[in-house]
């Protein structure tokens, strides 16, 4: 099942999507709702982000292809840093490039939405825990975090994490293709079979750190293939089972803004 969050009167609202159609529901994607009567074509929607999370938790260098091409070792454990909620976009929004001077890269990425409340939860139940799953371009500042030694900044600002299209709740994902084109170009092109940690790993791992609420973001890291972005670049992260986050590329007037 596909949940899809889009604007109905001017307000977000929730639906299923049932072919070339979106169904509103009333209640919450995380504990009951009701389907309504309200049908309407995915053409003539906004869709927006499909969550806004309390917070998102992100995984650096979580594939082994990817931990190679930039010439590192492989993590021991899985490495943990809190990006803004506030750079959350969706898709068909722009991505606004503050430093368009810098190298600024995308990072497609599987992410995974957290149904409820999970803390210390066992590997071997952790996906009980998960509402479903969906698409993240993780749209990275490399000067910023060469400068910093640590991503978090990097990955921070407005506009710099699209989510989306839907939230998939019946999926494996263990097992999925992702790809990452840029203009049509193929750039990335993987499976999450090459985590160095498992999506169920990672659940566990940050359940014994921190509380993970009903919308929290988990972003678990990128394949190889990332490539910089430069104005007018349309980007598009595709996850088999999901869909297709698309998003254009800008450069944004800063003014006196601050490097």
């Amino acid at each position: 099942m596909k949940f899809l969050r889009f604007l109905y009167k001017d307000k977000p609202s929730y639906g299923i999507v049932q072919g070339d159609e979106v169904v509103r529901i009333e209640g919450s994607i995380y504990s009951s709702y009701e389907m309504t009567e309200d049908a309407f074509a995915l053409s003539n929607i906004k869709v927006l982000a499909p969550v806004i999370p309390n917070k998102v938790v992100a995984i650096g260098l979580n594939y082994k292809r990817h931990a190679e091409e930039v010439n590192m070792p492989l993590p021991t454990q899985p490495r943990v840093f809190l990006p803004s909620v506030s750079a959350i976009i969706g898709t068909e929004d722009t991505i606004e490039l503050v430093h368009p001077e810098h190298k600024n890269e995308h990072e497609g990425e599987l992410a995974v939405i957290i149904g409820k409340r999970a803390y210390h939860v066992s590997e071997e139940a952790a996906l009980e825990y998960v509402l479903g799953f969906t698409c993240c371009n993780d749209i990275s500042d490399r000067n910023i975090q060469l400068e910093d030694g640590k991503p978090a900044r990097a990955k921070s600002f407005p506009t710099y994490k699209p989510l989306g299209p839907v939230i998939e709740t019946n999926l494996n994902p263990d097992h999925l293709q992702i790809q990452v084109r840029v203009n049509g170009q193929l750039k990335q092109d993987s499976n999450s079979n090459d985590m160095i940690f498992s999506v169920r790993h990672l659940i566990s791992y940050i359940s014994h750190q921190m509380v993970l609420e009903p919308g929290d973001v988990i972003i678990t890291g990128t394949p190889s293939g990332v490539s910089p972005l430069t104005e007018g670049d349309l980007v598009e992260v595709e996850i088999e089972g999901i869909g297709v986050l698309r998003n254009q590329v800008v450069f944004k007037n800063n003014g006196d803004s601050p490097k």
